[in-house]
């Protein structure tokens, strides 16, 4: 395991570029993480500066260029990469929300179904999602579990989405895939 310590902003945009690259077949430009994490361009390209130095981000030169973590940028973040990840849909009022894998999902107050919220990890972009809207999640590949509610707020340091859950299924194994 990894022992550098991170300052928080250092933090949250390796964690942005992570989650974007895990969807891209390219490498990320700044400007697509500043977007991610509602900063200045010249703030990235600072803080990827600090990153390159630490060998966290492999910076790619061109008019396709960008950055790329490296395997030191997981382990310092203490994730894992989703290259092989089976996939956990999501939509959004309805719509597939291309590019949003679901990495883990924490329930909480299950017993009380007036207060059912489900704590969504995700990989991808949290920007692409308000309160207010309404997610439809899953089935996830080993369970078949759908969960449908609507996002109470959002998380971008985190990468989660806290839904209040107001549906809940499990699909047989034939169903989900």
């Amino acid at each position: 395991m990894s022992t550098l310590q991170l300052s928080s902003s250092q933090t949250r945009v390796l964690t942005s570029l992570v989650n974007l690259a895990e969807n891209a077949e390219r490498p990320v430009s700044g400007r697509e993480i500043a977007e991610a994490i509602d900063r200045n361009a010249g703030t990235i390209r600072n803080q990827m500066q600090s990153l390159r130095n630490l060998r966290l981000v492999e910076g790619v030169a061109g008019p396709n260029g960008g950055y790329v973590p490296t395997d030191e940028a997981y382990e310092t973040l203490g994730v894992e990469r989703m290259d092989d990840a089976e996939r956990t849909p999501v939509e959004r009022e309805g719509d597939p929300i291309e590019g949003v894998n679901v990495e883990e999902i924490d329930l909480s107050s299950v017993a009380n179904p007036e207060l059912c919220r489900a704590e969504l990890v995700i990989r991808g972009p949290v920007t692409d999602f308000e309160p207010g809207d309404r997610v439809d999640v899953g089935p996830t590949p080993a369970t078949g579990l759908r969960l449908s509610g609507v996002v109470d707020a959002t998380n971008v340091d985190g990468n989660t989405l806290i839904v209040r859950i107001d549906g809940m299924e499990t699909l047989s194994a034939e169903a989900a895939t």
